[in-house]
Formats: C-alpha cells, structure tokens, sequence
C-alpha cells in the first residue's frame, strides 16, 4: 500500500474508532443510569412491601431507601479499584468490566427471593447487588470519557465526550419508559409479584448490545503508547495524588454541581408534594419532572459540548454553575406559592438547560486535566468523592429546614448558590485545557501548540505521554 492511500486508511479507521468508542461510552452510561433509575423507583414503590419484615411500614420504608444509598458508600472504593484497572490494563478492558458488574448484578435483583420467601436473606441480598452496582458504577463514566476524549479528534474532544452524559439522560428516560407504565397498567398484585422484576431483567438486552459494541473498539492510542513505553504504573492512586491533588480536589468541588439535580427531584420533591410542608402538590407531576427534564437534557448536550470546543471548557461550567444557583431561588419560591407552571418551568430551565454547561462539559475537562498514565483513577475517585458528598444534601437540607421553617427558598437556595459558587471557583482556578494537544494533557505549564488549527482532523491521535 503506498503512503498516499495509507493515510486516508488511517484517517478513515481513526473517524471508525471515535464513532466506535463513543457509541461504547453512550451505550454503557444508558445501562449504569437505566440500573440506578429503576432500582431508585423501585426502592420508593416496591421494596418495602417484599424485602422487609411488613409489622413497621416506616422502618421498611427508611430501611429500603436506605439500600439504595449504600450505592454510594462503594463508590470510592470502585474508584480506587476500577481506576487502577483502567490505567493498568486499559480503557476498553476496564469498560467491559464495569458493563457486566452493573447489568448482572441488577438482573439478579429481578431474580431475588423476597422477605416472605427468603426471610432476613432476601434484604442481605439486596444490599449485596446494590453495593456491587455502586462499585461497578464508579468507573464507568471516567473510564468512558478517557475512552471517547482519547479517540476524539483534537477541537472535537467537547463535542464527543458530551455523548458520555447524554447517555445518562438517555438511560433514566429508558428507565422512566420502561417502568412507569407498567407501574401504571398492571394490577397491583401482578405488579408487586412479577411485574416489577421486568425493568430489571431487561438489562441482559443491554449487556448483550454493549459488548458488542465494546469490543470493536480499540484500544485507545495514548493508552497503548503508553504500555508500549513500559510506562503504565503499578499504583496509579500513589501518583494521582503525588502529582494530581491540586486537580483532584478541584474536580471534587465542581462535582457538588450535583447539587442542581438534588434540590430539582429529591428536595425539591419532597419539599413540592409532602403535606408536612403545607403546598400539596401532586405527586405525578414530580414523576414527570425528571423524564421532561432528561428529554430536554439530551437536545441540549451535544451542543454545549460542541460549544466547549470553541470557547474552552471553564466558560460554560461557570456561567452554568451561578445561573443554575440563583435558579434555586425562583423554582424554591414558585414550590411555595404553589405555582406548579412556573415551578416546572424554573425546574427545567434550571436543570434541564443551564445545568447542562457543567454536565456537558464536565465528561471532556475533566480527563483533561490529568495525564493518560494516571487519567481514569484520579478522575473516577474525585469525581465520585464529589458525587458520595452531594448524596448528604438532601438530609442536610430536611435538616436546615424542616416543614414549618419560614424562607425556606431562602435558606435552601442560599446554600445551593453557596456550593455552585465553591464548583464555579474551582473551575475558575483551573488552567484551560480544550486547545491542548493530547500529549501535553496534565501536564501543568502545557500551552497551545503555535498555529494549532482546532479542526485538523484527528490530530488528537497523537500519541500522549
């Protein structure tokens, strides 16, 4: 083959490979938020009929909710573990086994004995699958944002990686898809015996359409450059925090922005449809928030990522960090003058679009801030630090501000504009990354290259130290 036509090879596998690794990292980030989606709901509706003892409803209720929080208690440690396997074995590999720890562990739930057949066994078990889904969860997104950044063509990287977190949306809109009708439809008794198990079994079609997809994607170029070099390192977490720490906790505190999506569905919620707070609203507008919200979310993704590309990646997190702070305010105060249009409307703009310039963003800046050998550990034990801390607002919130409590609005947006304030500082304090070529990526003094063109396709498959 002759250098002239191998190069239009290249170019073509290359383009193959980025469409390839970002439909592997879509793919898995709908299956990660399809599981959580419905184990959530089914943790609010089902599981305190069939996995707890029936004599103390409260007690069932607080006890199941409480296994789904248990996700989140395992997160930094399948941050430090799947981390390490993603920078010591590989993006692809570690994908792989992220996709079948999350799909057959909630399949199993589908299939779990409950209290009545199985007794104490049947809540044990669930804890277990829940615990291994928050493991496998961890390294999801940071190992499939490396993938897709590491594939991306150089001034694309924005745009690809967003796909990461469409998918997010696109799997909690599945979820919704998949469950509430069935809520709906079937009798409660075929419901509460097999009906329920039905969104769960329903991920082995996942698994099946995300291996495929997986293992027709290469291994990424810095990565394999990297293991080439026979400079892969056997304790990626030591150096993450010898040489990553200022970033690391940088990307801890712009993760609190899951602030936003906290006060929107769970706060929020609660504050909008318990009667313990005097407003009453119906509970079936606070199950369509989140499906209206998710919809809108995945319009709006990919053209903030696309955005990122030409203006950097620290503008749309910032501006979208305050505006969806002061947000907080108008959408709390339309919950307490009971004005269900605008409280949706705030709801929406607020996390539905202005939310989405640190959600969209965050999957690209992110990995760019570190270097390939140390990439998916320092990001996935951060980012998820960030995410286990947000997972206490809630109560914090219920705390500060119990029903009877006068502003509330206040008190909660206040402090919801308090911590998009620490995100939004954070993300002010780091250096920009979107025109920085994949081999300067982490390193701290890297300026653009001279003359760069953003648009040279696929310069981004240079290879990175």
């Amino acid at each position: 083959m002759s250098r002239s036509s191998a190069k239009p090879f290249a170019d073509s596998h290359a383009a193959s490979q980025t469409r390839k690794a970002t439909a592997s990292g879509w793919i898995g980030s709908v299956l990660e938020y399809y599981d959580f989606f419905i184990y959530a709901t089914a943790a609010a509706l089902i599981f305190p009929q069939i996995f707890f003892p029936a004599g103390n409803p409260t007690i069932a209720i607080v006890t199941s909710l409480a296994t789904y929080g248990v996700g989140y208690v395992a997160r930094p440690i399948g941050a430090m573990v799947l981390g390490h396997y993603g920078d010591t074995h590989g993006r692809k590999n570690v994908l792989v086994l992220c996709m079948f720890l999350m799909g057959f562990s909630t399949m199993a739930v589908g299939l779990l004995p409950t209290y009545a057949q199985a007794g104490l066994w049947a809540p044990v078990l669930l804890v277990v699958m829940r615990l291994i889904q928050g493991f496998a969860v961890a390294g999801e997104i940071s190992g499939s944002s490396s993938m897709i950044l590491e594939h991306a063509p150089y001034g694309q990287r924005g745009y690809y990686a967003s796909f990461t977190l469409q998918g997010v949306q696109a799997g909690q809109i599945l979820a919704a898809a998949v469950f509430l009708p069935l809520a709906h439809f079937l009798p409660s008794e075929d419901f509460n015996t097999w009906g329920w198990r039905i969104p769960f079994l329903l991920s082995f079609v996942v698994i099946i359409a995300g291996y495929f997809i997986r293992k027709e994607v290469d291994e990424t170029p810095a990565f394999a450059e990297v293991a080439k070099k026979g400079e892969k390192l056997r304790a990626p977490i030591t150096q993450s925090f010898a040489s990553n720490k200022a970033d690391m906790f940088r990307v801890v505190c712009m993760a609190l922005m899951n602030v936003i999506p906290v006060v929107a569905t769970i706060f929020g919620g609660a504050y909008a449809v318990q009667k313990a707070y005097g407003i009453g609203f119906d509970k079936e507008v606070y199950l369509w928030i989140p499906v209206a919200g998710n919809i809108l979310a995945v319009i709006v993704i990919p053209f903030i990522g696309k955005l990122s590309d030409r203006i950097g990646r620290r503008p749309p997190i910032i501006v979208g960090a305050l505006l969806a702070g002061l947000l907080s305010f108008a959408y709390l105060y339309a919950i307490s003058i009971a004005n269900v249009p605008l409280a949706v409307l705030m709801s929406l703009l607020m996390w539905g679009v202005v939310y989405q310039g640190y959600n969209a963003v965050f999957p690209s800046f992110f990995p760019e801030l570190f270097p390939t050998r140390t990439r998916v550990t320092a990001m996935a034990l951060s980012q998820n630090v960030g995410t286990a801390i947000t997972a206490m607002l809630p109560a914090l919130f219920a705390t500060v501000a119990p029903p009877g409590t006068q502003n509330i609005p206040l008190i909660v947006g206040s402090l919801t504009l308090g911590i998009c304030a620490i995100a939004a500082t954070a993300c002010w304090s780091a250096r920009e990354t979107y025109r920085i070529q994949m081999h300067d990526l982490g390193r701290p003094g890297a300026t653009p290259a001279a003359g760069d063109a953003l648009h040279t396709p696929h310069q981004s498959h240079t290879l990175a130290s």
